[in-house]
């Protein structure tokens, strides 16, 4: 379903923003709207894994060919993500504690761990219940902020604040209540970064809403996007925990070490062994 199409399905259910307009909403509420606008608590505890397929553009229309999996996993929730083209893929996982990437447009064929921030910021975006939902079992502090005009509509605006001090800023859409736009801020390698994502095209993967459509630029910079756009989504698929494992180098051929008979000197009273000897239907060696 789309996001245009969702007003007429949010009313059905009771969640018009007429129906909080009467008083000043809290943030337990809003989240509360929210996860049931997703899809509610019995559809995200039934999705177990969920799999997207689309393409990831670049300014200057540079495309990629994108897939992307979550999955709920016994060290937490993991993820993978390949970007693709022309043969080279580059490769992003965390496999519910550590995180790691191919990338052969470095130059690099080996998987290299990543640093504990990037890590950090990929099991943000494992999370199948996303990190809003996810507030509440990883310690964040959730607080309403009022309202926020985005684009002309004016959305509710909602701050999650990891105890590891990354944020996300969240509006939601008065109307179907999905995240309509988020703002996150993030500590990498010593640095603040914040990028901001417009999320649009909702569709149902499993009975859970999610975006198809994620936009994403730098602050100042909105001319500037990247884009995801997914073109199909599965939920519930067979997933190896191997899938998001970090693959062990190939193994380097190794030369054999000299050893304690090749080390010591050969009298001279020694007959040679017989592969020193010239074979009489072999050249001899220059």
């Amino acid at each position: 379903m789309r996001l245009v199409a969702c007003a007429a399905w949010a009313a059905a259910l009771g969640l018009s923003g007429a129906a909080i307009a009467q008083g000043q909403p809290s943030a337990d509420e809003l989240v509360a709207k929210n996860l049931a606008a997703r899809g509610g608590t019995d559809a995200l505890a039934a999705l177990k894994s969920v799999k997207f397929t689309g393409k990831l553009i670049f300014p200057g229309d540079f495309q990629l060919a994108y897939d992307e999996t979550r999955a709920h996993e016994a060290k937490g929730d993991a993820t993978r993500v390949n970007a693709s083209i022309q043969g080279l893929t580059l490769v992003q996982a965390y496999d519910g504690a550590n995180g790691w990437r191919i990338n052969p447009f470095q130059g690099r064929r080996d998987a290299e761990k990543m640093t504990e921030d990037e890590a950090r910021s990929m099991a943000d975006s494992a999370l199948i219940d996303g990190v809003l939902l996810s507030a509440k079992k990883e310690d964040a502090k959730v607080a309403y902020l009022g309202r926020e005009d985005f684009d002309g509509t004016l959305g509710y605006k909602l701050k999650v604040s990891q105890p590891d001090g990354d944020e996300f800023v969240y509006l939601l859409d008065p109307d179907t209540f999905l995240e309509i736009k988020m703002t996150e801020t993030r500590r990498l390698r010593g640095a603040q970064q914040v990028t901001e994502y417009e999320l649009g095209d909702y569709e149902k993967v499993g009975g859970v809403y999610f975006p198809m459509s994620i936009d994403s630029w730098q602050p100042g910079q909105s001319n500037q996007r990247q884009r995801v756009i997914i073109a199909s989504a599965e939920a519930n698929v067979p997933v190896p925990p191997s899938m998001f494992a970090q693959p062990a180098d190939a193994a380097k051929p190794t030369l054999p070490g000299p050893t304690d008979k090749n080390l010591q000197p050969r009298d001279k009273n020694e007959k040679p062994a017989d592969s020193d000897v010239p074979h009489p239907s072999k050249p001899k060696a220059e």
